[in-house]
C-alpha cells in the first residue's frame, strides 16, 4: 500500500486510538503516523491475485487464515504496519473482535515506487526481527519477479530467493507451491529481459 506524505508523531497508544476512529489507515512507523493512500490498478490486483491464490490454497476454516491489507500488524512497540497480504496460523489472530495480527506467519509487499525503500529497508529489518514471521514475500509492479526472504525457525540465517515468469516456487512456512503466472494473470507487465532491453 503507498504511503501519503502526511505524519503525525504521537505514542502507540494514541496511534491506536487515532487509526481505530479514523476513516483513513494510517500506519505507525517509529513514532510516526502514517497516511495511507491507494495504490496503482496494477498494485490492486496483485495484491488481489495473490490473496485469492493463498485463500484457495489454505482455504478458510484455518488454522492458517489469508488477510489482506484491511488489517493491521504489530510488528514492535513502535511499529503497526498494513501488508498487502498477511497470513497468519495462531487461532488467537482469527477472533472476530480483533483488528490486529500479533503473530504473522508471511507478510507479502507489492512493492509501488513510492513504498520500495521502505519495504526493502526498514519494513525487511523489523519483518525479519519478528518471531513469528518466517517469510516475507515482495511483489514487483514494473516486471514480472517474486523475491522470497524465508527462514526455518526463529534464529535461523535468512535466505534469499528470487523467481520470475513460469517459475514455480515454495512457500515453505505453509507447505504451498505457487505460480509466479498465477500472480501476474491478465496483467502486462514485462518480463525482466524485456524491461532491461528496453532500458538499454
Amino acid at each position: 500500500m503507498a504511503a501519503h506524505p502526511q505524519r503525525l508523531y504521537m505514542t502507540a497508544e494514541q496511534y491506536l486510538a487515532f487509526d481505530r476512529a479514523s476513516d483513513t489507515k494510517y500506519e505507525y512507523l517509529d513514532g510516526e503516523a502514517v497516511a495511507m493512500s491507494g495504490g496503482s490498478v496494477n498494485h490492486s490486483r496483485l495484491a488481489g491475485n495473490l490473496f485469492f491464490l493463498l485463500t484457495q490454497a489454505l482455504g478458510t476454516r484455518g488454522p492458517c487464515i489469508t488477510y489482506n491489507s484491511d488489517i493491521r500488524v504489530f510488528v514492535a512497540k513502535r511499529q503497526y504496519v498494513y501488508p498487502d497480504v498477511t497470513v497468519s496460523c495462531d487461532e488467537k489472530d482469527h477472533r472476530g473482535e480483533q483488528d490486529t495480527i500479533f503473530s504473522p506467519r508471511l507478510v507479502v509487499e507489492v512493492i509501488s515506487p513510492s513504498t520500495e525503500a521502505i519495504d526493502r529497508g526498514r519494513k525487511l529489518n523489523w519483518y525479519r526481527s519478528h518471531p513469528s514471521i518466517q517469510e516475507y514475500m515482495l511483489i514487483n509492479t514494473r516486471m514480472q519477479m517474486v523475491e522470497i526472504f524465508s527462514r526455518g525457525n526463529p534464529g535461523d540465517p535468512w535466505t534469499y530467493q528470487t523467481y520470475s515468469a513460469h517459475e514455480t516456487f515454495q512457500l515453505a512456512c505453509l507447505d504451498i507451491s505457487l505460480v509466479v503466472d498465477d500472480i501476474y494473470a491478465g496483467l502486462r507487465i514485462p518480463l525482466p529481459d524485456t524491461l532491461v532491453q528496453q532500458e538499454d
